[in-house]
């Protein structure tokens, strides 16, 4: 048996296992005592309706921290925001270089540019192809095909082995943007041994092969030709192929495209200056579409998932001040949508469907692929590495357990199922879960971020169900009220059933409590604030059957 001064290899992930989003992966080498760590990726996570106010949520990275001296670089495989957004927040903390390949860089430093208090964080650009040693660590940055160009898988060689970590991947020979997954140095790779793969599961459910982003930009030229009047497309900004294909399709349709969105201004400025987009008519900017026939026009907006500040949500409810949408117009959703986008996605296609507006999704026709590996593509990466262990990654655990059957139905001899916070130790010896590393979520509430644990967000989700009432007492030295009680009442409703004012039922029973308390107990502020909010939640909740937030005031004088 290994003792705690030998050599080990372990995988670790503080987000991304047991969920889709947040990815950050650990790496550590060395004895137990002193590992070296590569953290791979830094994403986040968009909050949803159970975490009222909260905009981003990232990994806790309270473990990096206590070990960052240890920490030897961070590297990105990709630009999405569930591998690259924590980058800004969480970089400070860490301090580690960061390694990325020139897409990624430009559009950290557009961000950095774009928005006040994002710092300058020192980058090492490399290029797709290219290698880097950080630490006992030796990496390099295999090409990928995925929906952002330059996906990389990372082969990561270490003195026990080489691990094959593949981000998001897909197989698509014509992507339309960018480089497709490199079977061939895959299967170098693989010819020289790899320890063990890190895969992508999000689409582990889907038999056979996705459809190749040719196939998207075919039919968008099909749906946009046919467009009698106005079009707008939305889609994710990052992915710079179906950008592009909107475009081609718009000058083959004698048809201009104006941008609406930051983030997509940022993309397509950071494509441009790579080179992605070239040999395409200029795009104009979003004053100019009131100018243009209806149909001229391609509008390319934000919004695809129902953000209610993106362009879409705007246009949906009439409120943009660019953009016009009426009956008769054609809005295509070239986007899936995320799980827990749902209901957001859903009211703004209620709210054009409503106006008379054209609403095409993928359900009608093919107009979005994802970026993620079906079972063929898997049992294709498979064949190629030739890996002793797998590890499932980038998936809730739904995702993760299948592709761990599947890896086994396909002859991978050694399997392990990991969550967040389970180390995996994949060299010396059998690989298997040996250990944990606390894990958890920041949430970035406005502009300051708090732990997942903080009492914040749950006292946000009470006042939410049940409202707030405030109260105001001021007492004399002898116990004596002075004055009236002051009350507010927020979040509750209106009357109760019987008509009554819940205004005036609160303010009754505040009343009612500080006529019968005995002055010996009115000389106590607290009996007193105690006293009237047990009353106050009493009677709202008899009246009402909630019981609100109740803040008692009292001030002597």
């Amino acid at each position: 048996m290994a003792s705690r001064d030998d050599d080990g290899l372990v995988f670790v992930a503080l987000g991304g296992l047991g969920e889709i989003g947040m990815n950050a992966g650990l790496y550590g080498f060395g004895p137990a005592r002193r590992r070296k760590w590569l953290l791979v990726d830094c994403g986040i996570a968009f909050a949803g309706e159970d975490v009222p106010g909260v905009d981003l949520i990232f990994p806790d990275i309270r473990f990096l921290e206590e070990e960052r001296d240890n920490l030897v670089g961070i590297v990105i495989t990709h630009a999405h925001e569930d591998h690259i957004g924590g980058l800004a927040e969480l970089w400070p903390r860490l301090g580690a270089p960061v390694v990325c390949t020139p897409f990624a860089a430009g559009l950290l430093e557009v961000r950095r540019l774009g928005e006040p208090g994002v710092p300058k964080i020192p980058l090492n650009v490399v290029e797709q192809g290219g290698r880097v040693t950080l630490g006992p660590f030796d990496i390099e940055f295999v090409a990928v095909g995925h929906s952002i160009p330059e996906s990389n898988a990372l082969a990561i060689r270490t003195p026990l082995g080489t691990v094959v970590h593949t981000g998001d991947w897909k197989l698509d020979p014509h992507p339309g943007v960018g480089r497709p997954t490199d079977e061939k140095r895959l299967t170098e790779i693989g010819d020289e041994g790899v320890l063990a793969l890190i895969c992508d599961s999000t689409n582990v459910l889907r038999d056979g092969v996705s459809p190749s982003e040719a196939d998207v930009a075919k039919t968008l030229m099909e749906v946009i030709r046919e467009a009698p009047e106005r079009v707008a497309v939305t889609t994710f900004a990052s992915n710079v192929a179906r950008l592009r294909a909107v475009a081609e399709a718009a000058a083959a349709c004698d048809r201009e495209v104006v941008v609406f969105g930051r983030a997509m201004d940022r993309v397509i400025d950071v494509a441009t200056e790579r080179g992605y987009l070239a040999g395409l008519p200029p795009f104009r900017s979003a004053e100019t579409f009131g100018y243009l026939p209806r149909n001229k026009v391609v509008a390319l907006l934000t919004g695809s998932q129902g953000e209610p500040r993106a362009a879409l949500a705007r246009v949906a409810n009439d409120e943009h001040p660019d953009i016009a949408l009426s009956a008769g117009d054609r809005v295509i959703f070239s986007s899936r949508t995320i799980p827990g986008n749902e209901k957001a996605v859903g009211r703004i296609i209620n709210n054009l469907v409503t106006r008379g507006i054209e609403v095409i999704t993928d359900r009608d026709a093919l107009i979005h692929v994802s970026g993620h590996p079906r079972r063929g593509e898997l049992a294709a990466m498979y064949r190629w590495v030739r890996p002793k262990v797998l590890v499932p990654a980038h998936g809730e655990a739904l995702h993760l357990t299948e592709q761990a059957k599947f890896a086994r139905a396909e002859g991978i001899g050694s399997v392990v199922r990991a969550m967040n916070g389970e180390m995996v130790l994949l060299a010396p010896g059998k690989p298997a879960v040996v250990d944990d590393v606390p894990v958890g979520r920041l949430y970035k509430d406005g502009m300051i971020v708090v732990s997942a644990g903080e009492a914040t967000i749950g006292e946000r989700r009470k006042l939410a169900f049940a409202g707030v009432v405030s109260v105001a007492i001021a007492l004399d030295a002898k116990g004596e009220i002075v004055g009236e009680a002051q009350v507010e009442v927020s979040g509750l409703p209106p009357a109760t059933r019987e008509g009554e004012p819940m205004f005036e039922l609160v303010a009754d029973a505040v009343a009612d409590v500080l006529d019968g308390l005995p002055k010996a107990r009115r000389r106590d502020p607290d009996a007193v604030a105690n006293a009237v909010e047990r009353a106050v939640r009493a009677e709202v909740r008899h009246a009402w059957g909630k019981k609100p937030t109740c803040h008692v005031h009292v001030i002597v004088v």
